[in-house]
């Protein structure tokens, strides 16, 4: 009895060792789960030493960032390389990425994303896409100025070098300037519609400053503001009007009150906000603003301007184009 009692502590012991050396051949032949292999905005700006200050910036503004620009997007990206940021730290004063305060850093860094897949073929020239950031008085998305004249330029400072970088969460264009947070001034200059209404707003005999005025921060008084920005063929008209051949003809006071009438302080006014008969008290006067078909304003003189872009939003108020000179 005690024979067959040790035999069978015997058999249960090769059983069981068999069992453990089955099991470890079975590990040995399990093959490791592979890790997917990725190309994000984030794995693109990762692998090309080129954008090692961007990724640096990224990291810096924002934990939740480069996890965003990771995910599922579809993202833009207008992507400044090292040149570019190292020119904006010079320009800007800054001796280092880590001087800027962290939210401007993101809102900057933002300014040059843009929701969905916005390929060059796709690009036109105006303002038909914003960036993400909300650097604005009514925390709207930015507005961009694209000009594709010649080549791509945003915001008239930021030229694309590469375009078409396609990646798994959307497409990158390459940029040679950072696209810093616009002003109004910003989009008055870049914008060669507004060409003849950035000669009058810098005309050096003129006893306003309105560059300087306009390019107050959003914040500081008398910013923000709603600038009702005439046209070339605005202005065009206008010297028709008063029969004079250029701006040079204007005497200095006029020219002074007729671009006051134009501007609108410690207000973000969005064309949405506009009702019939609205009285809107601009440095010059007041205009009356009418909606329908179309918005209208009219100036003291029975004068009608249409409006005819609306909602050009900047870091420190909002644009809206006309198409006749309003007079005081």
């Amino acid at each position: 009895m005690k024979i067959f009692k040790n035999l069978f502590k015997t058999v249960l012991i090769l059983g069981f060792t068999c069992i453990a050396f089955a099991s470890c051949d079975d590990d040995d032949d399990v093959e490791p789960t592979p890790v997917p292999v990725t190309n994000t905005i984030v794995d693109f700006v990762s692998k090309s030493a080129d954008y090692s200050i961007l990724l640096e910036a990224l990291k810096l503004a924002d934990g939740d960032l480069p996890a965003t620009l990771a995910g599922d997007g579809p993202f833009t990206v207008f992507a400044p390389n090292n040149a570019a940021f190292t020119d904006f730290l010079t320009a800007n004063n800054y001796n280092a990425l880590r001087d800027i305060p962290t939210d401007a850093l993101k809102q900057v860094l933002l300014n040059h994303v843009v929701s969905g897949n916005a390929v060059s073929s796709s690009l036109s020239t105006g303002y038909g896409v914003s960036s993400l950031s909300t650097a604005t008085p009514n925390e709207a998305n930015m507005s961009l100025y694209i000009d594709i004249t010649d080549g791509v330029v945003i915001n008239g400072t930021a030229t694309v070098t590469t375009a078409d970088i396609s990646v798994d969460n959307g497409t990158i264009h390459a940029v040679n300037a950072v696209i810093g947070l616009p002003t109004v001034v910003t989009f008055a200059v870049a914008d060669p519609n507004f060409s003849i209404l950035e000669s009058a707003l810098t005309r050096d005999d003129l006893t306003y400053d309105f560059v300087g005025t306009l390019s107050t921060a959003n914040g500081t008084a008398p910013a923000p503001f709603t600038v009702f920005a005439p046209t070339n063929e605005a202005f065009v008209n206008l010297l028709a009007e008063l029969g004079v051949d250029s701006l040079a003809d204007i005497a200095e006071p006029t020219l002074t009150n007729t671009l006051k009438m134009h501007a609108v302080a410690s207000a973000n006014v969005v064309a949405e906000s506009l009702t019939d008969n609205m009285a809107i008290e601009t440095l010059g006067g007041t205009i009356t603003a009418n909606i329908g078909d179309e918005t209208t304003l009219t100036d003291s003189k029975s004068r009608v301007s249409k409006v005819i872009v609306t909602n050009v939003q900047a870091s420190n108020g909002i644009i809206h184009a006309i198409d006749k000179v309003l007079l005081q």
